[in-house]
């Protein structure tokens, strides 16, 4: 069922739409451990499975063990960037779906992200609200690229 909102100069269409978040792994990469444990205990709190890696090897070995369903990925990160992070996992994972997160909106770097197939990406601080919207939309999408392949298969 869509409902559809009028906010100033907003146009909100809000969609309820159920999905088991449970069934869904998020890998959040980020040298900060306030940012870590910041997104942590969000998406926990709402049910879904997350771990954290710290380091770029951290999460290419996590991915490795266990393919998330999304990866948050910081880009500055000391030793392996977010961008070779990026690569890396995308060798594991080629459909992996990221959110790219920078404080420094250097556009380079995200220019090559979306070379790269990255197509979300937030500017820390960010707004967890805009966060959780993100990730929803793409586990919508995953759920519905699964549902197609056991339909077809």
């Amino acid at each position: 069922m869509a409902e559809n909102v009028t906010k100033g100069n907003y146009f909100i269409l809000s969609l309820r739409v159920v999905i088991m978040v449970e069934d869904f792994y998020i890998l959040i990469v980020d040298d900060q451990p306030g940012v870590r444990r910041f997104l942590y205990e969000a998406f926990n709190e709402e049910g879904y499975r997350v771990e954290l890696a710290s380091t770029g090897m951290e999460a290419i070995n996590k991915a490795s063990a266990r393919p998330p369903s999304i990866v948050l990925l910081d880009i500055k990160m000391p030793g392996m960037t977010g961008l070779d992070t990026l690569e890396e996992l995308l060798k594991i994972i080629p459909d992996l779906p990221v959110i790219m997160m920078t404080a420094y909106g250097e556009l380079d770097i995200i220019t090559e992200a979306r070379k790269k197939g990255v197509r979300c990406f937030i500017n820390k601080p960010f707004d967890l609200i805009e966060v959780r919207y993100l990730i929803k939309g793409l586990l919508l999408e995953i759920d519905d690229k699964r549902k197609m392949e056991k339909d077809t298969g």
